[in-house]
């Protein structure tokens, strides 16, 4: 009677395993997850800071909405130095013209052998223009100097020369600068500063220039750091 009890009991257990795998859902007809029970991916961070694509240029060394301020220097100060701002480029651009914001100027000056250019990492003349001294005596805005030849520029570090020669009046012959001056060379060392001079006595950009000798002593006295932008 036990023996029955027990064989009866074991087969109405096998009984309910298979119907209840009969009845289950397979894994692959079971009802996918929806989309909106899934965590949200991130979008991509949208730049808030004007670009130079925004104003129709492919870089710059800031946001000529912040060089508001106006900077100048005597020819006695800055006439046959080579001033330099560094610029970082982070795509590969055909570089045609150097932009320059030109606060104001000195209809009396006598200007000649002023040029513009662009200097690489290694110190190698890329490309200049030509003598902009006439460029200088109109239009007190900022305006593109065309280089000479135009160039293909690599991702990297550039400097832009400006090479000024000449007798002008000082404050009239003005620049579009930051107010930062020497601070914008903050934790930057020779040859990568951000702000510097060069040489002496020049009248043309030199082929070649030893980046290491890049010097402050000049823009100490207020010679405020130019805006440039590229197109």
């Amino acid at each position: 009677m036990h023996t029955r009890t027990l064989a009866g009991l074991c087969a109405a257990l096998t009984a309910l395993f298979v119907l209840s795998g009969c009845t289950s859902t397979p894994a692959d007809k079971r009802p996918a997850t929806t989309a909106s029970a899934q965590p949200a991916s991130p979008g991509p961070r949208a730049v808030q800071a004007p670009l130079p694509q925004d104003q129709n240029l492919l870089a710059w060394t800031g946001d000529p909405n912040d060089a508001g301020h106006v900077t100048a220097q005597s020819a006695a100060g800055v006439g046959g130095r080579v001033t330099l701002v560094r610029i970082v480029l982070h795509e590969r651009i055909t570089w045609s013209n150097i932009w320059l914001g030109l606060a104001g100027i000195d209809p009396q000056a006598q200007l000649a052998d002023c040029y513009l250019g662009v200097y690489d990492a290694s110190g190698t003349l890329r490309a200049a223009t030509a003598d902009v001294s006439p460029q200088l005596m109109t239009d007190a805005i900022a305006k593109p100097f065309p280089l000479a030849k135009p160039f293909t520029a690599e991702p990297g570090t550039y400097f832009i020369a400006l090479l000024l020669n000449g007798t002008w009046a000082t404050n009239l012959l003005t620049l579009k600068a930051t107010g930062a001056g020497i601070s914008v060379n903050a934790g930057l060392n020779p040859p990568l500063l951000r702000y510097s001079t060069l040489l002496t006595g020049q009248t043309s950009l030199p082929a070649k220039v030893n980046l290491a000798e890049q010097s402050t002593s000049t823009i100490n006295t207020g010679w405020g750091s130019q805006w440039y932008a590229v197109s």
